[in-house]
């Protein structure tokens, strides 16, 4: 169990740092490659932004969650 939620911790840091890199900033960012430079008119960002965002806050919450299982697994292996 610890083994899986180590590999699970590592795996969901890269990710997030590659979702959190891919975020445009205020001068455009690696998010425009993808499509993420075209707006759409009716929203501030568009659709590319809008799923960057929510998958950067289901794999941070995701994060958290491995982080706290983890604490609680060495909680109760003390």
């Amino acid at each position: 169990m610890k083994l899986a939620l180590q590999i699970g911790i590592a795996v969901t840091s890269l990710l997030l740092v590659v979702l959190v890199l891919l975020h445009r900033g205020k001068g455009g960012g690696l998010s425009s490659l993808f499509g993420g430079g075209v707006q759409s008119s009716l929203s501030g960002s568009s659709v590319v932004e809008r799923n960057l965002d929510r998958m950067t806050i289901i794999v941070g919450f995701l994060w958290v969650v491995l982080i706290v299982g983890m604490e609680l697994q060495i909680k109760l292996s003390h």
